[in-house]
């Protein structure tokens, strides 16, 4: 008797974890790391393709943005690579599938080059191209900035000086719950607005603006409750 008891109460104790991450051979192109919460390390899809489930999409004039895989040092990003150069030309990629009204995003971003601008950042309670909300970091401009875009116009929330340098990794981070928008950069905080415009849960995305080339990884994804 004692063999069967030892072996169902293994049983029920390896029940009660959970696969934190999706194998090399998972069909999954994302990992899931905690119930609501999922990272994206890119490293399951095609270098040079845009990835599939994802939709691209521009905010102003210009030819259509270009988001695909590329490898930096063997490690697979997610690259904003066309350089039209437009002013009011915001480059948008966002996933089909997650929707979230309250969440905490962070990502991972290199500013590889631009002449007119540079870096990019995390989207959110996206609506369409013309309504969403954006966080981006410039090293162009050493600055950090928080915007809505409404009916396809960009208006400024807050704004923050930062240095920073073209070439390197940087970590962005957005908390919104209700109408409140924290924003960090390396982990510090430096941005804080309430905004009541956009109230509805919203697809996730990336963003750079007119010719910024921008490289993303472990973009990660959490449901704020």
């Amino acid at each position: 008797m004692k063999t069967p008891i030892l072996f169902l109460l293994m049983m029920i104790a390896l029940s009660g974890f959970s696969q934190t991450e999706s194998g090399n051979n998972a069909p999954s192109t994302h990992q899931k790391t905690a119930p609501a919460d999922t990272l994206f390390n890119f490293e399951n899809y095609q270098l040079g393709q845009t990835p599939p489930g994802w939709s691209v999409s521009l905010t102003g004039r210009g030819k259509m943005c270009s988001w695909s895989i590329k490898s930096d040092n063997g490690n697979k990003v997610l690259a904003q690579t066309s350089s039209e150069t437009p002013d009011y030309r915001l480059n948008i990629i966002t996933n089909n599938t997650l929707s979230y009204k309250d969440v905490e995003i962070s990502v991972r971003f290199k500013a590889v080059k631009g002449d007119g601008d540079q870096g990019g950042g995390p989207v959110w309670r996206y609506v369409d191209e013309n309504n969403y909300y954006v966080v981006r970091a410039n090293p162009l401009e050493n600055n950090y900035r928080l915007y809505k875009v409404v009916n396809g116009r960009r208006i400024q929330l807050k704004s923050a000086n930062i240095r920073m340098t073209a070439g390197k990794w940087y970590y962005l981070k957005i908390v919104m719950k209700g109408n409140n928008i924290q924003c960090y950069f390396n982990g510090k905080p430096k941005l804080q607005a309430t905004d009541n415009t956009l109230k509805n849960a919203g697809k996730i995305g990336l963003w750079t603006k007119s010719d910024a080339v921008t490289w993303f990884d472990e973009l990660s994804i959490k449901e704020v409750k």
